[in-house]
């Protein structure tokens, strides 16, 4: 009885030391503490920061732990604002550019004349990095030289304070960002398109269906995988926009209208050193990043993509 125990314990064993993941560790292992040294234990002492007083100044006061940090953010105007800004931000950003970059990849798609160079054209602006595309903008938008007001003002509208006026900033903040990452979109709706067999365009064309019906009806729903992976990266994106908004703004001050967490993260921590209030916005953000990206490592999983 011992004796069998003994033997299956050590098939068991001997299984388990087998597995693909035990034989995998040395690769996958090494990175993982390394990450979670310097990111997971990094987030952890984020989140007991975000429950002190602290406010940069000193050693934290681990004693006296609470919820006051999150029960400022909910009396907070400036929070609620910023993250209205952040959603209008993230949803504007993400469908328009998913619907743009759409358009591009069907038109692309169709083999016109010149759509390599066309292709290298709307690329390109992906390349560029989010302090060049700032500044690109500023220029563009420029109330007195802009480029912007000066194409307007052909048809006797405007100038107008693209930047500056509450109303006006957040959807110039979006056409900038759309103008830079639609192209990224455009090559993902592509290669899913370029992956579609040839078989199903012609079965199309021989039921009769027209171009747009063909694309609506067969093509775009086979789009679908595609779409949550630029959605998820879109996200991200839009989650990491400070980068832009310092750039534009000359700091972590952007105008009224254009503040988001990111910014209002920064700006607690390191413009009014309130550290332990910062620490919770950045906790915040971590969980919207989570959020979205959580369901979809998921349904990878479930699909045996990972």
């Amino acid at each position: 009885m011992t004796d069998g125990g003994t033997t299956e314990e050590r098939s068991t064993l001997r299984r388990w030391l087998d597995s693909d993941i035990v034989q995998s560790s040395p690769f996958w292992l090494p990175p993982f503490l390394l990450m979670g040294f310097f990111v997971y234990a990094a987030i952890g002492w984020n989140l007991l920061l975000s429950l002190t007083e602290y406010s940069g100044f000193g050693d934290p006061d681990y004693s006296n732990l609470g919820l006051h940090n999150y029960r400022a953010m909910l009396d907070d105007p400036g929070m609620w604002a910023a993250t209205r800004n952040t959603f209008v931000l993230l949803v504007g950003f993400t469908v328009v550019c998913l619907i743009v970059g759409l358009l591009l990849a069907l038109l692309l798609d169709r083999e016109i004349r010149f759509s390599r160079s066309f292709r290298t054209i709307y690329l390109l602006p992906f390349a560029l990095s989010f302090i060049v595309t700032a500044q690109f903008w500023r220029w563009m938008y420029n109330v007195n030289n802009g480029i912007v007001n000066q194409f307007i003002g052909l048809f006797g509208i405007g100038p107008y304070n693209w930047l500056g006026s509450p109303k006006l900033v957040l959807g110039s903040v979006i056409f900038a960002l759309v103008w830079q990452f639609s192209g990224y979109t455009m090559i993902i709706y592509l290669a899913a398109l370029r992956s579609i067999p040839n078989d199903q365009y012609e079965a199309a064309r021989v039921d009769g269906a027209s171009t747009v019906r063909m694309y609506w009806r067969v093509i775009v729903p086979q789009l679908r995988p595609a779409m949550v992976s630029a959605t998820v990266t879109l996200v991200l994106f839009a989650l990491k926009a400070f980068d832009f908004l310092y750039a534009t703004f000359d700091g972590y001050r952007p105008r009224r209208g254009a503040d988001i967490l990111a910014t209002k993260m920064v700006r607690e921590s390191f413009g009014r050193s309130e550290w332990a209030y910062g620490s919770s916005i950045a906790l915040m953000l971590f969980v919207l990043s989570l959020g979205v990206i959580a369901p979809y490592l998921y349904n990878q999983y479930k699909r045996g993509n990972l």
